[in-house]
């Protein structure tokens, strides 16, 4: 038990330095375009550039590295991003971040999924809800903490400062990882079992709900605060309070949401969202009210970050024996999502309609809604073998 807690504090403070890459270069972009002598819109690539990379170098990655041993890959995989963030450290030209940036996102959707591999590998197969959510609690943390903390310190700093406490975070989760993790030999998993499973129709259902569920949590989230500062009337500092109300909803929600995930997937996910549907939907009547709004801004919280452990939970189910590349899949599924949610809430704010975003976003609720009707069934779904759901992790 106790080895078990150690791999997954080890997992989760590594998911921790990796969700802070993600987003801490968009609260630098003024700096890092004034500093490079790019407009904002440019510099603004380095973020696309991320998740390209997450999206496409991912599955590639994974595939290529299916069968080295699951504990050298975890920390090459951090050694991998800490050298693409020392590289944007250093970086004296946009096109030099824009490399270091692609290069440390090679690592992410790899990496993130051989996470959620390992947490399941320490505890018993009906377990695995719970261990998703514990090591998905570090992505909560790096939004509450990690991300603000690194703005704060490239304006006070410089940009490239953040940049480096990455990259020295990321070595010494790799050490982190050398001493809790078990020695294992290479796995036994083949690539065309991986593909074979990524082609059944119940995991690309999955994949399906999860673009969809991530899309509908976008739309809304991207301009939150925007709408908390336009339409509540909420002062910046005030609008700053409640990022970290939803930041603290999303750490309680997810972390119940793995327990309810081991009860029941199949009504967990469907119960999610049922209501982020109910939420979105009312939010457009409650932003003008500031105790409403405040209410279904923690509401949201507890509701969208159940989704990551509760949609991987079912990914698993649906994978069955060869469950790597599906989950990488389904990481990636996570990012174009979150970039097709922020797309329509940008179009509809362009249009005018800030306010009523809450209904776009309860549409895409009730799609993914319709969705778990063919990809989870509604009797509760038979566990995975332990050898089954992680045999590609075992010597």
């Amino acid at each position: 038990m106790g080895r078990g807690i150690a791999v997954l504090a080890a997992l989760t403070v590594s998911v921790f330095v990796v969700g802070t890459s993600e987003y801490l270069i968009s609260g630098l972009l003024p700096r890092v375009a004034a500093d490079l002598d790019v407009t904002v819109a440019t510099a603004g690539q380095a973020v696309t550039g991320y998740a390209l990379g997450v999206v496409i170098g991912g599955p590639l990655v994974t595939v290529l590295t299916v069968r080295l041993p699951r504990k050298g890959l975890a920390i090459g995989l951090l050694l991998l991003f800490a050298a693409g963030n020392a590289i944007c450290a250093a970086a004296g030209s946009y096109e030099l971040l824009l490399a270091g940036r692609v290069v440390a996102s090679l690592s992410h959707a790899a990496f993130l999924t051989l996470v959620v591999l390992l947490a399941t590998r320490t505890v018993p197969a009906e377990r695995a809800g719970t261990a998703i959510a514990a090591v998905a609690s570090g992505f909560a943390v790096a939004t509450l903490l990690g991300v603000p903390a690194g703005m704060l310190l490239g304006e006070r700093a410089g940009w490239r400062t953040p940049f480096a406490v990455l990259a020295v975070l990321a070595l010494a989760a790799a050490l982190l990882l050398a001493a809790a993790l078990p020695r294992s030999g290479a796995p036994d998993g083949r690539v065309r079992d991986e593909l074979r499973t990524l082609r059944r129709p119940p995991v690309l259902l999955v994949i399906l709900l999860t673009g969809l569920g991530l899309a509908a949590v976008s739309t809304v989230f991207t301009y939150l605060a925007t709408a908390l500062g336009e339409i509540t009337g909420f002062t910046a500092t005030a609008v700053s309070v409640l990022l970290l109300v939803y930041g603290a909803g999303s750490l309680a929600g997810g972390l119940a949401a793995g327990r309810l995930a081991d009860r029941s997937a199949g009504a967990t996910v469907r119960g999610t969202f049922a209501g982020l549907a109910v939420v979105f939907a009312l939010l457009p009547v409650a932003l003008p009210w500031r105790v409403p709004a405040v209410a279904a801004v923690l509401a949201f919280g507890l509701l969208a970050a159940a989704t990551t452990p509760v949609l991987q939970s079912v990914m698993l189910q649906r994978a069955g024996d060869a469950p790597t590349l599906a989950v990488s899949v389904n990481v990636c599924a996570f990012n174009i999502g979150i970039a097709a949610g922020s797309a329509l809430g940008g179009g509809l704010v362009a249009a005018g309609g800030l306010r009523w975003l809450g209904f776009a976003a309860a549409g895409l609720s009730l799609a993914a809604l319709a969705v778990t009707s063919a990809a989870v069934p509604r009797r509760r779904p038979v566990p995975v073998p332990e050898e089954g759901a992680v045999r590609a992790l075992r010597s």
